[in-house]
């Protein structure tokens, strides 16, 4: 029974020696992956907010575009476009040209 119970214990430590094996790697593999996603997750990070970025500047642009076309039909932009294109004043103005 002695022999039995030395071979019983060499079993199980052989056999923790290959569950802690089994685990060690395991945990090597999970590490890695998270790792991974880790990496994924930040890249994603940056690519959302230089598109929130991209957006805003964007948005931006839409609301000076949206502020020129009202000032592009207002009277003052169409007065003004009118003496520097065609010349033409309003009665009451004088022109006062220099002397060439």
């Amino acid at each position: 029974m002695a022999g039995y119970a030395k071979k019983k214990k060499k079993g199980n430590k052989t056999a923790m020696l290959g569950i802690s094996l089994v685990l060690c790697a395991l945990l090597a593999v999970l590490g890695y992956q998270t790792l991974q996603l880790q990496k994924r997750s930040d890249e994603y990070t940056a690519r959302l907010e230089a598109v929130e970025e991209e957006l805003e500047a964007e948005k931006d642009r839409a609301q000076e575009l949206e502020e020129e076309k009202i000032y592009t039909q207002s009277k003052q932009y169409i007065e003004q476009e009118a003496k520097e294109k065609l010349g033409l004043v309003n009665p009451n103005e004088i022109i006062l040209k220099p002397e060439e």
